[in-house]
């Protein structure tokens, strides 16, 4: 059964937080209304470091058990990563269950999970997190329930015996192999055809997916909920040059985001290594933008693409006042877009344009039979005709193609003539 009461427990301990209390509350709040919680209290409480045994101050901590008990709440979220003791502490003092940040965001990752790759990421990082809290815990941990916190990895019983726990977690690893080595298959085949993969990044529920299907017309899943994204898409996309390239869809980040979670989703996140660009995508009405930037830019340093071609995608800009957003103007690295009504999307495209080296176009002139229909059709699609004339039965063009199909057009080029420069005259004038 899902959880029906949450009260929710925030801690501003030793270090300051970027984000105020409001707005990480408010994040907090999205990620338990994305694992079904119905939030019946909050509680803030600020220290000069935290209690070691449970976090929170002991005087907190009654409080909270008193409004757990009053209301009959039947989970306590933390917004903070627990330690195994001090998540069974705080459940004995408060009388039900304890979830930590951690594990709600992995709660919400097994919800959202639809391929066989991302179940697997899902639950490696699961067995993880849980593996280390199996300690103390007995028989409730192998019980699997619909409520948050509840999802549990599915077939493996998670028992006290760590070796059990160990040779299931080797296995799926092994899984996941299989699984990188056959996208990396694929990727090869795409990468046989020079098409750049331009990989759309950000903060989860900036927009990425909504801007992925404007531009795709794929119907990848757009929801306000956070981590609606998970298992990886990839689809092709027509940029104003003829050019094509390769866009992916990728899961959002998140302020503090697991270290288990980026660990196995790294195969997912591949598809950003290997990007030629990154589309950084971001909420321009965010409060906490600055913030979420920094957030993003730190998973991007861990994947080692920090210093990879990047364009900051401003998004949701329709939301904002008509004054506000008049006054917005697009730069070289920066674009201002509404994915959701369309606005902005053509400037978007012709700055993916103009970043991307590979495929670069070539000004060419060529002469192509008439016959040669199924080619002529290619050049039709694929280049700008800057002049075209008809003779002799062929079509004589100068186009700018990318460098793929120039490769094709070779045979057809037309060599300049040289012009004719009269040999000098070996005698001398005396």
């Amino acid at each position: 059964m899902l959880a029906r009461n949450v009260a929710a427990e925030r801690r501003e301990g030793s270090s300051v937080s970027r984000v105020g209390v409001e707005e990480s509350l408010a994040e907090f709040r999205e990620l338990a209304a994305s694992a079904g919680a119905e939030i019946a209290g909050e509680f803030v409480q600020h220290r000069d470091r935290p209690d070691p045994a449970t976090l929170i101050g002991k005087g907190k901590l009654q409080e909270i058990a008193g409004a757990v008990a009053s209301v009959n709440a039947d989970l306590v979220l933390v917004d903070h990563e627990l330690s195994p003791s001090q998540q069974r502490n705080i459940e004995k003092e408060v009388d039900a269950r304890v979830i930590d940040r951690t594990q709600l965001i992995l709660d919400i990752f097994a919800r959202h999970a639809r391929s066989r790759e991302g179940q697997l990421q899902v639950e490696l990082a699961q067995l993880e997190y849980m593996l280390p809290r199996l300690a103390g815990r007995g028989i409730e941990m192998s019980q699997l329930g619909g409520g948050i916190g509840t999802r549990g990895p599915g077939e493996t019983q998670l028992e006290t015996d760590r070796r059990k726990i160990y040779r299931r977690i080797r296995h799926i690893k092994q899984q996941l192999e299989d699984v990188k080595r056959i996208r990396g298959q694929q990727r090869q085949r795409r990468e046989s055809v020079p098409l750049p993969t331009v990989a759309l990044v950000g903060y989860t529920n900036a927009g990425k997916s909504t801007l992925f299907n404007v531009l795709t017309g794929a119907g990848v899943l757009e929801s306000a909920k956070m981590f609606a994204t998970l298992d990886p898409t990839v689809r092709g996309i027509t940029l104003p040059s003829k050019r094509k390239v390769l866009l992916s869809d990728t899961v959002g980040f998140i302020r503090n985001l697991p270290t288990t979670l980026v660990s196995a989703f790294r195969a997912t996140l591949e598809e950003v290594q290997r990007a030629a660009l990154l589309l950084h995508v971001s909420d321009v009405t965010s409060p906490s933008g600055h913030d979420q930037q920094h957030q993003v830019e730190s998973v991007l340093k861990e994947l080692d693409v920090l210093d990879r071609a990047r364009i900051r995608v401003m998004n949701k800009v329709d939301l904002l006042p008509e004054e506000q957003r008049h006054a917005l103007a697009n730069s070289a690295n920066t674009v201002y877009i509404s994915a959701a009504k369309q606005i902005g999307l053509d400037d978007l495209l012709s700055a993916i344009d103009g970043y991307l080296e590979i495929d670069a176009l070539q000004t060419m002139r060529i002469r192509v039979p008439q016959s040669e229909g199924k080619l002529l059709a290619l050049i039709e699609s694929r280049a700008h005709i800057l002049k075209r004339s008809y003779r002799d039965a062929k079509v004589q063009m100068e186009v700018e193609a990318p460098e793929s199909l120039a490769r094709q057009l070779e045979a057809y080029v037309v060599k300049s003539r040289r012009p004719h420069v009269p040999a000098e005259s070996s005698r001398k004038t005396k």
